[in-house]
């Protein structure tokens, strides 16, 4: 399980840096202003929850808790979707506006996870 977040952890931060810099170069002049923003907050999200990843994987590999197990699944869906919803209609695929806030609790239920499990850990 450790490995596995890690694995996913290196892989949103490295599609998360080329997705920003793609958004930052290529898409400059093809997004308006507002679909950027858009796409730069669907990077920061993928960053900063890819980090929570490789935390949680490097504590998953000390101790084996299923509560990590929750919290890293909850922050991977978290990053497909939210930041995935995000991309999509960054291009204009509006379909995928109910997708976005499900990501969101899937991030915020995967924090309060750990959070708990970390409470509740012996010290």
């Amino acid at each position: 399980m450790g490995r596995c977040f890690l694995l996913i952890g290196c892989f949103a931060a490295l599609t998360g840096g080329a997705l920003g810099a793609f958004g930052a170069h290529a898409l400059r002049d093809i997004l308006d202003s507002r679909q950027l923003d858009a796409w730069k907050t669907a990077v920061d999200y993928q960053l900063v929850h890819g980090i929570g990843l490789l935390g949680i994987g490097l504590l998953a590999l000390r101790e084996k808790r299923r509560a990590y197990g929750w919290a890293g699944g909850l922050l991977s869906l978290g990053i497909f979707l939210f930041s995935g919803s995000i991309y999509g209609l960054s291009a204009g695929w509006r379909w995928l506006w109910p997708v976005t806030p499900v990501g969101g609790f899937a991030f915020i239920f995967g924090w309060l996870v750990l959070l708990i499990a970390l409470c509740r850990r012996a010290p």
